[in-house]
């Protein structure tokens, strides 16, 4: 059994938001979560024990990382995420914990646009990131939760004033070298009528033992506004990953995620769209490759509570070796939410007989008015398809990568940065050679 004792105590919270010269509100916030972290439990994924994973043995809770002074001293894995044939103008790049490079560019900073690391923005922004931080992940939600509200140690804070429009996208770097904690928080804020894309990227640079990282993002599209989130994950055999990404929306707000799953290591999941406003819209795409004896579970819901909302989920999986993918898709129509659309698609691709996937999908309707749908598929790869390619002179490797490549494009081509996808692309080949 994975001793849950917590790592640290009241006085080491205290010292370290001291040091950073944190506002009090964020001070009582991280003492309280500690407290609840002791007594609340771990959540409950569906089919899939967690309380032997390691999510708080660690010794030390912060490593520094020297900033950069070139995006050429970067590891050749980081900069081909990176678009260094331009002068890439908005870009964060976080080194373990240290914030080691940020670009911002002067038309978007005369906006009013503010992109800055998490505790940069505590200090100058405090009354915009109170608003904001743990509304959309509650505090006493679960042991996870309440633990990253006490720990968090690195993110970013995006905020784009009403009705500013973003036409490029913002990127977030995150790599992990030698960090034995990563606790990010990310809050992404388009206000009324404003529209913004966001990408980031967790990469870990070498095998790491026994690393935890646990990452809350939360996403409020406010009426009107619209959200893209693009993610891709990349992190390391030895690393156990819990990820929270929530989403709010206003009257009319959109949000919508694409999410490149590909972590090595154990991971537990969740992505939750919350439809508040009227006329809301959530669509949710989902890609995730799991290989070797890895254990990865991934929850993905649509609430729906305003009128006229609509909700897509969609999510592809891989799994091949004796790894296993649990896939829940839940989309919930609350009493009220008359004349919404709740639809979600789970496909598992099972390359080894000694794999395991599960797709769930799940709708819970609460309203009379309303539609909804759902399909579900685990399988092989399909013979008559690679029957036709091989017919067609391609060998029969290559047929199946094609095949493979087919069933994960719809989340792969949503990913708007070149680089990005491109890597998603490779990180897939890398998996499932």
């Amino acid at each position: 059994m994975i001793e849950t004792k917590l790592p640290f105590d009241q006085q080491y919270v205290r010292s370290f938001s001291t040091e950073r010269n944190e506002p009090d509100w964020l001070l009582n916030v991280r003492l309280q979560a500690l407290a609840k972290a002791e007594e609340l439990p771990l959540p409950k994924p569906d089919k899939t024990k967690i309380d032997q994973w390691n999510f708080t043995q660690f010794t030390n809770h912060v490593v520094e990382s020297a900033p950069l002074s070139s995006l050429e001293e970067l590891p050749e894995a980081v900069k081909a995420l990176i678009n260094l044939n331009e002068e890439q103008k908005n870009l964060y790049v976080q080194r373990d914990n240290t914030p080691a490079y940020l670009s911002l560019s002067e038309d978007l900073k005369a906006k009013g646009i503010i992109f800055t690391d998490i505790f940069t923005a505590v200090r100058e922004h405090s009354d915009l990131v109170k608003k904001y931080f743990m509304d959309g992940v509650k505090v006493d939600e679960h042991r996870l939760a309440a633990l990253h509200a006490a720990l968090f140690n690195g993110g970013v804070f995006v905020y784009v004033p009403k009705h500013v429009q973003v036409d490029v996208p913002l990127q977030a770097v995150y790599v992990h070298e030698r960090a034995e904690a990563l606790f990010n928080h990310v809050i992404i804020v388009a206000d009324e009528g404003s529209k913004v894309t966001y990408v980031e990227n967790y990469i870990s640079t070498c095998e790491t033992a026994n690393s935890v990282v646990n990452i809350v993002a939360e996403v409020f599209a406010n009426d009107n506004a619209h959200v893209f989130f693009g993610a891709v994950d990349s992190l390391a055999k030895g690393v156990t990953t819990y990820v929270n990404r929530r989403g709010i929306t206003g009257r009319h707000g959109r949000i919508e995620w694409a999410l490149g799953l590909m972590n090595d290591g154990n991971t537990v999941s969740e992505n939750i769209t919350r439809l508040i406003g009227d006329g809301s819209y959530g669509d949710t795409k989902t890609v995730v490759v799991g290989r070797g004896e890895q254990i990865q579970n991934f929850t993905t819901s649509v609430i729906h509570y305003g009128k006229h909302t609509e909700g897509y989920i969609l999510k592809h999986g891989v799994v091949k070796d004796k790894a296993t993918s649990i896939f829940n898709g839940i989309g919930k129509i609350e009493h009220g939410a008359s004349k919404s659309n709740a639809e979600q698609e789970s496909r598992v691709l099972m390359l080894s007989p000694h794999a395991r996937g599960d797709a769930n999908p799940i709708l819970l309707i609460d309203e009379d008015d309303v539609t909804a749908g759902h399909a579900a598929s685990v399988g092989r790869v399909d013979p008559n398809q690679l029957y036709y390619l091989m017919s067609r002179g391609i060998p029969k490797e290559e047929a199946e990568r094609l095949i493979i490549h087919g069933f994960l494009a719809p989340v792969v081509n949503e990913i708007p940065i070149e680089s990005v996808q491109k890597q998603l692309i490779e990180v897939i080949e890398r998996k499932v050679k």
